[in-house]
Order: C-alpha cells, then structure tokens, then sequence
C-alpha cells in the first residue's frame, strides 16, 4: 500500500468510527451528523462540492489560484468518502477500479459499457 492509499485508509477508518452505530456522536461530530441524516445530506453535500471544483477551475482558468482546486477537490473526495462508507464500500475499492482501466482507453471503456447495458436491457417479446 503506498502512503496515499495508506492515508486514504486511515481516514476511512475514522470515517466508519463516526457512524452511529460504531458510537459516533452526531451532536459531536459533522460525519456523524451526515450519516445520521442519512443520503440526502451527504449526497447534496457531494453536488455542492462538485460544483466548487468546477468553479475553482474555471477560477484558475481566468488567473486565479489554482491550488484552490486541491482544497475543493480535497472536499470532494471527503464527502464521496462518507458516501462510499454508508454504502458499505471503501476507497481501496475504487482504487481497484482505477487500476482495473488502467491501460484501457477511455473511449473503450465508455463502449463496453453501452454494450453491458443494452445486453442488461429486458428483452422485448415479440
């Protein structure tokens, strides 16, 4: 495991130690408070953040500072880590996923996925 992955593990772990079943206190502490709200707040949360990226971005392109989208970026990826926590999921999953396309060109990725959705699709009777 590299220091990223190691980093990304041990605030995960802090993460799942928030929730309230885990003893987390939402009354103490903001994850918690997004779990126990369930969806909704974290998932609106996830939208602002994405929003904030892309006006950082759009920011830097017209000279302003562009380490400010490592700290919207840094938000983004907090809370799609609460996400992936309530769903039982973990950042080494999506790990996995990135190194599973590695070498795949995007624009093969994107079709086979087309093709698993229609073959997925109900079949008409005729």
């Amino acid at each position: 495991m590299s220091i990223s992955q190691d980093s990304l593990a041990a605030l995960a772990a802090v993460i799942e130690s928030r929730k309230v079943a885990n003893g987390g206190d939402p009354d103490a502490s903001y994850v918690s408070r997004l779990l126990h709200k369930g969806p909704d707040a974290f998932l609106k949360k996830i939208g602002e953040e994405a929003t904030e990226v892309v006006m950082a971005a759009k920011d830097a392109d017209h000279g302003g500072d562009a380490s400010k989208i490592v700290y919207e970026v840094a938000d983004l990826w907090f809370h799609c880590m609460v996400a992936l926590s309530h769903y039982g999921l973990s950042p080494a999953d999506v790990i996995a996923e990135l190194e599973r396309r590695v070498g795949t060109s995007g624009l093969e990725e994107k079709a086979l996925r087309k093709v698993i959705a229609r073959e997925a699709e109900p079949k008409a009777e005729p």
